[in-house]
């Protein structure tokens, strides 16, 4: 099972806090580095020093790293026109040499949108334009060198698009998440290499992975073509005391991480990622929300990562 370090730089990092957990994560073999797009605090907290731009961050992260891959979860249909966004996105494919990923949500906190002038439609809308996103985005990247990319949408219209620049990767891995019960399964069965659960139960994320094998099925792909992903806080603990001590370090208690989380001791939680293992997950990304706790990353990699 791949493990993905995930983090939530918006709750307060500043960009050399990220880059030393991305670098931290890559010598310690993790298998990618993952940061939310996100412009607001959630919760309680100033968020200081403020918010970093997802993409130019990864930009520059690839510039410090060499092996570990690097990726949204998820960025946010409304952020950004798609022609830049490709282009933005080919350019740090481009500086990490292909180790980029791309994931692309409708995009759902209206606080941020408010704080930063960024219009947000209504939910039926914003999946039209996910949908319009997902169409150019591929569309430019596809488009053979020299020739022209032209769309005509809801939402979007290019036309006579150079379609450049192309990203190293052909394609570029696409992720798509959500419990959505139609156009989420669709979206991801028509555009997604990876379909990932954030945040949710066993028993809910089995039944997501459900809807989208058979989309997928009924899109005439195999299954084997879709890689099933989930996305958990982690906390844990060598023993009881270490992980009551990052519990409290995060601001959560340690019977609601246990049912919310892959949290606890050390065989708690090999014992629980096994279980979205048996659901079908091949991949994990562990959402780490103290970026100062190295150590706890170390645990990780040293104690839970060799028995998955």
């Amino acid at each position: 099972m791949d493990l993905r370090i995930f983090i939530e730089p918006q709750q307060g990092a500043s960009y050399d806090d990220q880059l030393r957990m991305a670098q931290h994560a890559e010598r310690l073999g993790f298998d990618a580095f993952f940061r939310s797009d996100h412009y607001l605090v959630m919760g309680d907290g100033d968020g200081l020093p403020g918010p970093t731009d997802s993409w130019v961050t990864l930009g520059a992260i690839a510039r410090e790293t060499s092996t570990i891959r690097l990726g949204t979860l998820v960025t946010a249909a409304t952020f950004r026109l798609p022609g830049i966004l490709a282009i933005s996105v080919a350019q740090v494919d481009a500086m990490s040499d292909g180790r980029i990923e791309l994931g692309l949500g409708t995009g759902w906190f209206d606080d941020e949108h408010t704080a930063y002038g960024i219009p947000f439609p209504s939910l039926g809308d914003r999946f039209d334009i996910l949908t319009e996103q997902l169409e150019i985005l591929t569309g430019l990247w596809s488009t053979p060198v020299g020739e022209k990319f032209n769309y005509e949408g809801s939402h979007f219209r290019l036309a006579n698009s150079p379609a450049l620049p192309k990203p190293v990767q052909s394609p570029i891995p696409l992720i798509i998440g959500g419990s959505g019960l139609k156009r989420t399964p669709a979206l991801a069965a028509r555009f997604a290499s990876e379909y990932n659960v954030p945040f949710d139960s066993l028993d809910d994320t089995s039944a997501a992975f459900d809807r989208v094998r058979a989309a997928v099925a009924a899109a005439g792909r195999s299954d084997d073509s879709m890689i099933y992903s989930a996305a958990q806080v982690v906390c844990v603990g060598a023993d009881e005391a270490e992980f009551a001590r990052r519990a409290s370090a995060i601001g959560r208690e340690p019977a609601e991480l246990r049912e919310n989380g892959l949290a606890g001791t050390v065989d708690e939680v090999i014992a629980k990622a096994k279980t979205f293992g048996d659901v079908g997950a091949t991949r994990l990304y562990l959402q780490v929300l103290d970026l100062s706790d190295l150590d706890h990353v170390e645990l990780i990699a040293t104690q839970v990562m060799p028995h998955l």
